[in-house]
């Protein structure tokens, strides 16, 4: 009892915040969605020295239209395990069957885990309302466990943490029961490159899966490099209308120079932060 008591204490400090290093944690149903949504500012946080790990709640094993099972799950782990390497962030891919994903008590309970062990600050996921069904239960997952991530009683083997994180959505177009609210929008220009170099090592979805899922598997090019152009062109994150005031609440007069852009909404669950902390926790805006 001892022990864990030293454990929960060091689990993150009870008063006071270092934000010099912050530590980052995204989820997303399949291997590529964190990178999709948050790849961008993943690898700002990563430039800047800061820590990030992704985690896709499912291993893929039903994303493609030849692979499938554990042989398409090998090969998708492999992808998201490079697409990590590639800006220097962790990625994990846990072993739930893709297309199966439930909010059950033994997910949440992964989910709590993997938000422990990293002492988040900050907790990225998708909003649960989406088409896919997989894609929703990540986001009641998250927030099923964004209290219960500081309750001791619960997942005893990884120590609560003593601070709740901030829990953000990740950007999406649907608008019931209520559309997506660009509370931080972050420029991504400087690192656009790093993002579609993550996105290009997702080779069976990038260039495989999803564009035969749209019809235009004969339109991707055979050459790597013109490859890697049409993915960028396909994938450009560009900055959406609906998020300029937002854009020129963080960057101001700046604002009207940004191309591609990801944005967040501040959830109602987890700790509520102000504008000195968002700025501090999303150390990208220019000075006030």
């Amino acid at each position: 009892m001892v022990l864990i008591f030293l454990l929960v204490l060091l689990a993150a400090p009870v008063s006071g915040q270092d934000y010099s290093r912050l530590r980052i944690i995204a989820f997303g149903a399949h291997p590529d969605d964190c990178d999709s949504k948050a790849g961008g500012l993943a690898a700002k946080y990563a430039a800047a020295g800061h820590l990030v790990k992704f985690v896709s709640v499912t291993n893929g094993d039903a994303g493609h239209y030849e692979q499938g099972g554990g042989v398409l799950a090998k090969h998708r782990r492999a992808e998201a395990q490079e697409a990590g390497r590639r800006i220097g962030i962790e990625y994990e891919v846990l072993d739930n069957h893709d297309g199966e994903l439930l909010p059950t008590l033994e997910v949440r309970r992964q989910i709590i885990r993997e938000i422990r062990q990293w002492r988040a600050d900050v907790v990225l996921a998708p909003r649960p309302n989406d088409y896919h069904p997989d894609h929703r239960y990540t986001g009641v997952l998250v927030q099923d466990a964004s209290f219960m991530v500081t309750v001791p009683n619960v997942v005893t083997d990884a120590p609560a943490l003593r601070k709740n994180p901030v829990f953000l959505y990740f950007s999406d177009r649907f608008t019931r029961p209520q559309p997506f609210r660009p509370d931080i929008v972050v420029a991504i220009d400087d690192v656009f490159e790093k993002k579609v170099a993550m996105l290009d090592a997702h080779v069976s979805q990038m260039y495989e899966w999803l564009p035969w899922l749209d019809g235009t598997l004969d339109q991707v090019p055979k050459e790597p490099a013109a490859r890697k152009k049409w993915l960028a062109e396909q994938r450009s994150s560009r900055a959406l209308p609906e998020w300029k005031q937002a854009l020129e609440k963080w960057y101001g007069a700046q604002a009207a120079s940004v191309q591609h852009a990801e944005a967040f909404e501040i959830t109602e669950y987890g700790r509520q932060p102000d504008e000195a902390e968002i700025r501090k926790l999303v150390p990208f805006f220019p000075a006030q």
